[in-house]
């Protein structure tokens, strides 16, 4: 027999139901577009302290003949040389070069990497003994560090030496640092 009142009730709790997970994903919508404003917020926040840091800070304090500053308070400003470089894709090759031919290969690390398949410990035992014996071909990856590329840069610079800015697009810029009174 058809309980007409049941299906009813039944009916009217899966639109309830179909409601709430609306409501839930209006709600997820609503908080995604939240979060997409505050990150863009944030990057400008960043921004303006980049600037303040970068340009404006120490601008003001180089016009003054400054380069350290100390506050009543025992905090301390200082504005300090900031460097930065990497390496493209396109400049690799003559990086990688000007390195080796003037002494700092060593900081290039060569990474070979060779990948096997499942129940495969025996060939790339035999491939870790014989590798391109046995007809396998590894892949070859070339780099340099961005920390050890950025230290060498600071290095060479502050010592007065050659260090090619537009290979390793190298730029130097200044940031100011903050130290609060402990």
């Amino acid at each position: 027999m058809i309980n007409f009142e049941e299906d009813q009730a039944k009916v009217i709790t899966k639109t309830e139901n179909i409601q709430s997970l609306a409501d839930q994903v209006q709600r997820l919508e609503e908080m995604q577009h939240e979060l997409e404003i505050r990150e863009d917020a944030l990057k400008q926040h960043k921004k303006q302290i980049e600037h303040l840091s970068g340009e404006i800070i120490p601008t003001m304090m180089a016009e003054m003949g400054l380069s350290h500053l100390k506050l009543m308070d025992g905090s301390s400003v200082d504005v300090k040389p900031n460097y930065s470089a990497n390496i493209t894709i396109a400049n690799r090759e003559a990086a990688f070069n000007w390195l080796r031919n003037n002494g700092l290969g060593d900081i290039i690390k060569n990474e070979i990497l060779v990948s096997f398949g499942r129940n495969e410990d025996n060939k790339a035992a035999d491939y870790a003994a014989l590798a391109q014996e046995r007809g396998y071909q590894p892949t070859q990856k070339l780099k340099v560090e961005p920390m050890t590329l950025k230290a060498l840069v600071r290095e060479r610079l502050e010592a007065g030496k050659e260090m090619p800015t537009e290979i390793f697009n190298i730029f130097v810029g200044n940031k100011t640092t903050i130290k609060r009174k402990q």
